[in-house]
């Protein structure tokens, strides 16, 4: 008993001296959730020299990019699981690898047994991949270098703008040499776009266009014609999406084949020593080292607006004020705007566009602890030992597209595939952290499942259990005596990865990633956004979208007073970026993904703040939007 009363005294104290610390301080910048995004921003604004504090509702920091240990002994990736996408300046600039960041490669890196008793493995050897692939077809072994050189070439294009500041500026007034400045940065970037495009070629550049908008079907059928293949290439064009093989505008996301890069090598997807948490263990020390604070157990209710319209702090949900002028979220847009501000703050039709844009997903994920490892009956020579079909990506269900399509049409109809798309990771064959020994860790990413299914609920423990057995048996016809070796299991279907992670609707994106919620159509025209959930990560929670901002530090710190960025043209004028006592307004720039940020050093001499997160390609092109308090975009 006193043990007992001793660790509640303990913890309370510790509970008292947190809120001290947070409510002793006006801080220069919050952070609201301590996902990998918020991190990020939060290491490298401490870097320039302001006080941040990060404030995370859960009880680990992380967000979609976590290890729990839900299941003695056993340590999941609860949400994302893969990890390429983190653009390399943020490894290197923040010093990951000091800070404990091991990316463990995969090879091969995919694996799609077929019931007929063949199977196809693919990675980075370009021998193995024809080799493999002839026993398909000998005219898709000759073909596909040709593809992924295409893909490449394609990632080429693309590259250069992730990394660039964005052309689209969120401005007020501001005098004559701050807008020639900006028509000028315009204009270089446009310029430098057209010129690599006109370096590609009339026939590459048209083939880049019909990547973009086509069905993904529709390219891989124009390429290739085993089945097995193309079924293996299109996941990677639905992952995260309740929109089909079909859906036209799905074949961009087949650059994810070749996107992200570990330790400088293309297209390769690596584990990460101890879970996807390690990645945003490993940015929180290099944040702390540099300065900042992070709370965990800190559940922001609302903003705080004073009444000239302007960002005062956030309330947290035991009453304690935290002030801060200036305020970054990494929480979902649609929690960002409709919960978190106050009403009446912002315009009708603003909100009306941030609870009308597409939250919706199909996604669900199921952490197991297994006693050994799946037995493929396609493989001949299966050992207790872990074998190359083992090291990557599984695809189960995928032999076609049209089982793909078959599986997305039950999700439209209300009901869970019966037959679901899933993809297999075994990380401990790799990773001998996160598991006892001779025991192992499987995620498995499963498509389609509604949020709400129209006959039953995920709330009936027995509906849950109904379908996570009908994945397990799904794989038992391709590894028989898997439903044995299960121990135990850890399951988030949309209202959960809602509930527990923060993604409203379960959209592991922050919201849908269709070509009409992209660039130029964004719901809510002019505001960037950035992204939660990875496949920094595939998650896939493939953390994060391509989204930045753009600030001097001599700016911020002369406008740490300065109001919240609400729309343009605002019912509240007062509440525009700028200094009452100055005409000039401060540059915002949303561009769109915050899985990485990092201190950029423009032509002239002043310090730039550039946030930015590379997520997947899709998200290189600015999605939905976001609101920006202060003067940065929400990071996801």
């Amino acid at each position: 008993m006193w043990r007992q009363h001793s660790r509640r005294l303990t913890t309370c104290t510790a509970a008292a001296n947190s809120t001290r610390v947070l409510t002793d301080n006006k801080w220069d910048a919050l952070v609201i959730g301590g996902g990998h995004n918020g991190l990020t921003a939060a290491a490298y604004l401490a870097r320039s020299g302001l006080s941040v504090a990060v404030l995370e509702r859960r009880h680990v920091i992380g967000g979609a990019a976590v290890t729990e240990e839900l299941i003695p002994g056993f340590k999941f990736s609860r949400c994302s699981y893969l990890q390429s996408l983190l653009r390399p300046a943020v490894i290197q600039e923040l010093e990951l690898a000091r800070h404990g960041l091991k990316l463990l490669k995969r090879s091969p890196s995919s694996f799609t047994p077929s019931r007929d008793g063949r199977y196809l493995l693919l990675g980075p050897d370009k021998e193995l991949n024809y080799s493999e692939i002839s026993k398909f077809s000998k005219r898709d072994a000759e073909a596909f270098p040709k593809y992924e050189t295409l893909l490449e070439d394609f990632c080429k294009f693309i590259d250069p703008i992730l990394d660039s500041p964005p052309p689209e500026k969120l401005q007020e007034i501001s005098s004559l040499n701050v807008r020639m400045k900006d028509n000028l940065q315009k204009s270089i970037f446009w310029a430098h776009l057209l010129q690599r495009a006109v370096a590609m070629g009339q026939k590459e550049l048209l083939d880049f266009m019909d990547l973009l908008l086509s069905p993904a079907s529709k390219v891989l059928n124009n390429w290739f014609e085993s089945d097995i293949l193309k079924a293996t290439l299109a996941t990677d064009a639905v992952i995260g999406s309740k929109g089909s093989v079909s859906t036209p505008g799905s074949g961009y996301v087949l650059l994810h084949h070749v996107m992200g890069e570990t330790d400088g090598d293309r297209g390769i997807w690596s584990y990460v020593e101890g879970g996807m948490g390690s990645v945003s263990l490993a940015i929180s020390k290099a944040a702390r080292e540099a300065g900042a604070t992070i709370m965990t157990e800190a559940e922001v209710s609302k903003l705080m607006i004073d009444g000239s319209g302007r960002v005062s702090g956030v309330l947290l949900a035991d009453g304690t004020q935290v002030r801060s002028s200036v305020v970054l979220s990494n929480a979902t847009p649609y929690r960002t705007f409709m919960e978190f501000v106050p009403h009446n703050v912002l315009p009708d039709d603003f909100l009306g566009a941030v609870k009308n844009s597409d939250y919706s997903s199909a996604t669900t994920k199921i952490n197991l602890a297994v006693d050994r490892l799946p037995q493929f009956h396609c493989c001949k020579l299966n050992s207790p030992d872990a074998g190359p079909q083992h090291m990557g990506t599984i695809h189960i269900g995928s032999e076609s597209m049209e089982e793909i399509d078959a599986a997305c049409q039950d999700s439209a109809n209300g009901i869970p595939s019966r037959r679901p798309v899933i993809e297999m990771t075994i990380p401990s064959v790799l990773d001998k952290t996160i598991s006892p020994s001779g025991k192992h860790v499987i995620n498995l990413f499963i498509q389609y499942t509604p949020y709400k299914p129209s006959e039953g609920s995920w709330e009936d423990s027995e509906y849950r259990k109904s379908f996570a057995q009908r994945c397990f048996d799904l794989i038992e016809e391709y590894a028989p005596g898997f439903n044995l070796s299960v121990i135990g299991y850890d399951m988030l279907t949309p209202p959960d990865l809602e509930r527990e992670i923060g993604l409203t609707g379960g959209n592991i994106f922050h919201g849908a990633m269709g070509l009409d919620s992209l660039f130029l159509m964004r719901p809510v025209k002019g505001w960037g956004r950035g992204n939660g959930c990875s496949r920094s990560q595939r998650g896939k929670c493939r953390h994060s979208r391509y989204e930045e901002a753009i600030v001097t530090q001599e700016h911020l710190l002369k406008y740490l007073n300065f109001a919240s960025c609400l729309p343009h043209r605002s019912i509240k004028e007062s509440a525009l970026i700028g200094s009452s006592t100055s005409e000039t307004r401060l540059q915002l720039s949303a561009p769109y993904c915050s899985c990485c940020a990092r201190v950029w050093q423009p032509m002239s001499s002043s310090t730039v703040l550039y946030i930015s997160s590379l997520p997947c390609f899709h998200r290189f092109i600015m999605q939905q939007e976001i609101m920006i308090f202060g003067f940065l975009p929400f990071l996801k």
